[in-house]
């Protein structure tokens, strides 16, 4: 069976509709204000309880997946690694943080040889099936076991969430944006004036 991506759609994520937010300069969905999380009650793989505010000053990019996907995550995470090459210096002020939404295989030994192979400042973060299906359901992210042979594989939404250095969420970034367009998003993001003035020269 051919694995789907479900991307969420605007009007799936509850937006705060302002004419500011559809005018931001992003080319990812605006979603400054959106109730989504805003935490979660996860462990990184040594075990620690982990936390979006472990983060705080940094822009923290925050994609649910799975290491056996084919597709769909290395394609996000090797987007990841170009966006943190593109930004230089500002790379360093970038974190990326996987979920996983398939705790019964993703072992943590599993997911720090995942992330690394990636990235070794990426990271990841697992809970148990109760504590997975309520982080999914809180950040508005689908996701479900379809059988494959004699195992299965994990449709899951696509997107990426992104918290500014304030720890606030304020973009979902499509899975067919471009590391040039997500990077160009977060210099917006690590440089608020320069987004002020955008939105301010719109309504002039």
């Amino acid at each position: 069976m051919q694995r789907r991506s479900f991307i969420s759609s605007l009007a799936a994520l509850p937006l705060l509709a302002s004419t500011a937010h559809a005018a931001s300069g992003f080319t990812a969905i605006d979603i400054t204000g959106a109730n989504i999380g805003p935490d979660y009650q996860l462990a990184y793989t040594n075990g620690k309880p982990a936390s979006l505010r472990d983060f705080k000053g940094k822009l923290v990019l925050l994609f649910f997946g799975f290491t056996q996907c084919p597709d769909v995550c290395p394609t996000a995470l090797s987007r990841a690694v170009e966006i943190k090459r593109l930004l230089g210096e500002d790379g360093n002020k970038l974190q990326v943080v996987v979920v996983t939404v398939d705790p019964e295989r993703d072992t943590a030994p599993l997911l720090d040889e995942y992330m690394r192979a990636f990235d070794p400042t990426f990271v990841a973060v697992r809970g148990n099936l109760e504590q997975t299906a309520k982080t999914a359901k809180d950040f508005k992210i689908f996701y479900r076991k379809v059988p494959s042979g004699s195992s299965y594989t994990m449709d899951h939404t696509a997107l990426t969430y992104v918290f500014d250095a304030s720890g606030k969420i304020r973009l979902a970034m499509k899975h067919e944006q471009t590391a040039q367009q997500c990077a160009a998003d977060l210099r917006l993001l690590l440089n608020p004036k320069k987004e002020t003035g955008f939105l301010k020269g719109l309504f002039q």
